[in-house]
């Protein structure tokens, strides 16, 4: 991949990853929804909760998603991003656009979404 693409594509990854950072951040401050006083009646309490752990889920596949950025950047460093990490074919720059951190190409990433994909 060029140098201006590989830029292009460093910029994408850097730019959701602060993104995801602050969304995190917002995440947080939102957690604790307690009235003035401090208390919650049962229905505002079960829907703190309920928001509470829909933020959590939320979290894990931020978390996950930080992970493979993190990964498609250090790619980037070692000069292999934009090849599949299974057979070495290019990945296309339309998949990339969509989704930067992609590991693989189309064909192996539906074969590893069908489990059949060993790495």
């Amino acid at each position: 991949m060029d140098k201006k693409s590989l830029k292009h594509f460093e910029k994408l990854l850097k730019t959701r990853r602060l993104e995801l950072q602050a969304a995190y951040l917002e995440k947080l401050s939102r957690s604790g929804d307690a009235g003035a006083d401090g208390a919650l009646d049962s229905a505002d309490e079960a829907s703190a909760n309920y928001n509470k752990e829909f933020w959590y889920s939320m979290s894990d596949t931020d978390r996950q998603i930080m992970r493979l950025i993190d990964e498609a950047l250090r790619r980037i460093a070692d000069n292999t991003f934009g090849a599949c990490a299974h057979c070495g074919k290019p990945i296309q720059k339309k998949r990339l656009e969509a989704v930067p951190w992609a590991r693989h190409c189309v064909d192996c990433e539906d074969l590893q979404e069908r489990g059949r994909l060993e790495e």
